[in-house]
């Protein structure tokens, strides 16, 4: 467990994984190679099964079918093939909430979809929602103890979405996207890592629902069409 939280916060010099996480999915992150590919979705698919602390980098090396020689070449220590297992989970996270809002045809529409699909990707990803689910007490320190930059990288990506619909007209200019980020990022983590006895967050037309009352108005009045 130590790994994946110490993954999460990054030593207090250096970026956080989320924030590297935010960076190449705004940027673009270089393709992994066919072997480092293969190790992370077997390091991925023993984790999940057997946990992290139970497995060994014998164990990923079996399930890829590679020597243990070879994984140690790619990874130097268990600490670094977790660490990039969990960055490229958050990678995907970051790509996938881009896909699920794209079909939405307003704003108000991509930030209902835009909370919901998060939910549901944290929540029902086996090994992140995993740990949050199995020891919420751990996991929940490593996102509070670093000085709110875990927070922020996923501020700063809400935001930058945000920003572009100001561009494009359809948020208005005086609208503090940060603020409002702030605020959304916020209320999402604490439906994460606070079980509710209100909301059913599986049931997704309840959790859209609560978006558009109380998420969506954030966003206050739609601008003016110009005559």
């Amino acid at each position: 467990m130590e790994p994946v939280l110490s993954a999460l916060r990054g030593p207090s010099d250096s970026p956080s994984l989320l924030e590297i996480a935010f960076a190449e999915a705004v940027e673009g992150a270089d393709q992994d190679d066919e072997i480092v590919t293969r190790l992370l979705d077997a390091a991925y698919e023993q984790f999940c099964r057997m946990g992290i602390k139970r497995s060994t980098m014998a164990d990923v090396a079996r399930l890829a079918g590679v020597s243990r020689i070879t994984v140690y070449r790619r990874f130097a220590t268990k600490d670094v093939l977790v660490e990039q297992v969990v960055r490229r989970e958050f990678r995907r996270y970051f790509d996938q909430f881009i896909v699920d809002i794209q079909g939405a045809r307003t704003v108000a529409d991509r930030v209902v979809l835009g909370f919901a699909s998060s939910l549901r990707a944290i929540r029902h990803n086996p090994l992140i929602g995993g740990l949050l689910a199995a020891e919420p007490d751990a996991v929940v320190p490593s996102m509070t103890s670093d000085g709110g930059r875990t927070l922020a990288a996923v501020r700063q990506f809400v935001a930058e979405r945000l920003r572009r619909e100001q561009q494009a007209g359809t948020v208005a200019g005086d609208v503090d996207v940060d603020l409002v980020a702030e605020m959304m990022v916020r209320v999402s983590a604490s439906f994460l890592v606070i079980p509710s006895h209100v909301i059913d967050l599986d049931d997704e037309e309840q959790v859209c629902a609560v978006a558009r009352r109380f998420l969506v108005p954030m966003l206050g009045p739609p601008p003016r069409a110009h005559a």
